[in-house]
């Protein structure tokens, strides 16, 4: 990854920090976006920049086109290229899907599937042969184990078409596209001593939640070496809940 520059959508905290702390370990300069917790991306910053690497913290609501492109755009000026776009931000709606206000469901729709489209686009003129792409998806997507999450499960099992079709668009030009699939991380939109944990241990095969370095160990291995004809793919990382 020396040399590389990696966008990690949503990387102020959770699962996209991780991501983006892990990349940087691994030697990419590394810029994020973030849209209300100011404090905690230019933490991520201080980190990134703290393991030796180029860091750049963008305010960019991912349900605003606009912004998205313009955080695309912001990369490519201050990092000097783009090599691996990941497609974290997201949201978790949850509730009857009677109760599910247009609002809510455009919003849900722009920042899961309408955002990762226009990263892509505004991405695509800069990534180079060894390009990567790597959206962050849900275990929820393929399977649905309670009820309330309609919106949810929606949204994110989009992610699986658009990441086929897209793998094929730009595989003649040598970048890779790929799902990645979490099942119940241990992170602030849930956390692990929350009120319904131990039910989610209980779906799945090793009873326990994953920690966000463990997805993000998932995610350097796409972007790194390793990943090079892995491509089309979606990979489950979910403690064996969907088995």
């Amino acid at each position: 990854m020396i040399g590389r520059v990696a966008l990690v959508t949503g990387g102020s905290r959770g699962i996209g920090a991780a991501i983006a702390l892990r990349l940087a370990r691994d030697g990419a300069d590394v810029a994020i976006t973030y849209q209300s917790a100011a404090g905690l991306a230019a933490q991520v910053v201080e980190e990134i920049e703290a393991l030796g690497r180029r860091a750049l913290a963008v305010r960019a609501d991912s349900a605003d086109p606009d912004a998205v492109r313009g955080a695309v755009d912001a990369v490519v000026a201050e990092l000097g290229g783009l090599d691996v776009l990941v497609n974290n931000a997201g949201v978790f709606p949850y509730g009857p899907f009677e109760e599910v206000s247009l609002d809510e469901l455009d919003r849900t729709l722009s920042i899961h599937v309408k955002a990762a489209f226009v990263a892509a686009q505004a991405a695509s003129p800069h990534l180079r042969e060894g390009g990567r792409i790597i959206s962050i998806g849900s275990n929820l997507a393929e399977r649905v184990p309670f009820p309330g999450i309609a919106l949810y499960a929606m949204t994110k099992s989009a992610l699986l078409g658009y990441t086929r079709a897209l793998a094929r668009e730009l595989g003649p030009r040598g970048i890779t596209v790929n799902v990645v699939q979490p099942g119940s991380t241990d992170t602030d939109m849930n956390p692990a001593d929350a009120d319904d944990a131990a039910h989610q241990r209980s779906l799945t095969a090793l009873g326990r939640y994953q920690t966000p370095d463990e997805l993000a160990a998932t995610v350097a291995h796409l972007a790194g070496p390793g990943g090079r004809t892995i491509t089309g793919a979606s990979l489950l990382v979910d403690a064996g809940t969907n088995a």
